[in-house]
C-alpha cells in the first residue's frame, strides 16, 4: 500500500527527492504517520521495511498500548508509539511530524463527532478513528484523556481560559490560552501573537 513521494502530505519529514514511493497508512493518511516511516526513517530504528515488518510479527512495536499490526499502521497526533522507548507524535511550528520521548501512557483525542446509540449512552468519534461509547455527556470539540483500555481518564473542555494546541494554520505547533468564544469564532493568545481561529485548528490540552 503505497503512494507516491509526490503525494505525501507535508507533515511528513521526508524529502521530496528519493524512491518514486512511499508507504501509506492504513487510515486517516492526510494527518497520520505510516509506522514504516516512523521506525525506519523518522526514529532511524530499523533500516528497511522488512526490518520493520519483521518488528511487527516479533511484537516489538505497540501503538497506544496495543501491538501494531501491519507496518502501514498510522500513527496519529498525540497517538504514543512503544519500541525501544515510549514516544509520542507531536506537530512542530514548522508544520512537521516529530516523535518525543514521553512519559505519558494516556493519550489525548479530540471528539469531532457524536451520536446516540442504545439505551441512552453516547458513541464518541475521535480524531485518530478511535470510537468510544460513554453515557457521560461531551461536547464535540472536547478532548478526552484515553488509557490504553480506551477509558476516559480525563475531560478537557474546550472552554475560555482553557489551553489549546495549533493543529493547523499559522500558529500551528504552538500552545495558547482561548481569551474568548464568539459562535463558532474562537479568540486564541500564543506567546508569539494573537489569533482568531475555529475549533478545527485547535486542540483543548
Amino acid at each position: 500500500m503505497h503512494q507516491t513521494r509526490s503525494e505525501i502530505i507535508r507533515a511528513l519529514p521526508l524529502a521530496r527527492k528519493g524512491t518514486k514511493y512511499i508507504a501509506r497508512a492504513l487510515r486517516n493518511n492526510s494527518n497520520s504517520v505510516p509506522l514504516v516511516v516512523a521506525i525506519r526513517d523518522m526514529l532511524k530504528l530499523a533500516g528497511t521495511s522488512k526490518e520493520v515488518n519483521g518488528m511487527v510479527h516479533n511484537k516489538k512495536i505497540r501503538i497506544n498500548g496495543k501491538p501494531a499490526k501491519t507496518v502501514n499502521d498510522p500513527i496519529c497526533l498525540f497517538s504514543i508509539l512503544s519500541a525501544d522507548k515510549d514516544y509520542i507524535l507531536k506537530i512542530l511550528p514548522t508544520g512537521r511530524f516529530e516523535f518525543t520521548d514521553t512519559k505519558d501512557k494516556d493519550r489525548k483525542l479530540k471528539i469531532i463527532g457524536k451520536k446516540s446509540v442504545k439505551e441512552g449512552a453516547l458513541q464518541y468519534s475521535l480524531h485518530d478513528g478511535t470510537n468510544i461509547v460513554s453515557d457521560k455527556a461531551f461536547s464535540v470539540g472536547d478532548t478526552l484523556v484515553l488509557s490504553h483500555e480506551n477509558k476516559v481518564v480525563k475531560h478537557i473542555k474546550l472552554i475560555t481560559g482553557a489551553d489549546v494546541f495549533a493543529v493547523s494554520g499559522t500558529y500551528i505547533g504552538n500552545i495558547g490560552k482561548i481569551e474568548n468564544i464568539s459562535a463558532k469564532k474562537i479568540a486564541v493568545k500564543f506567546d508569539n501573537g494573537e489569533a482568531v481561529l475555529n475549533s478545527a485548528q485547535i486542540m483543548a490540552i
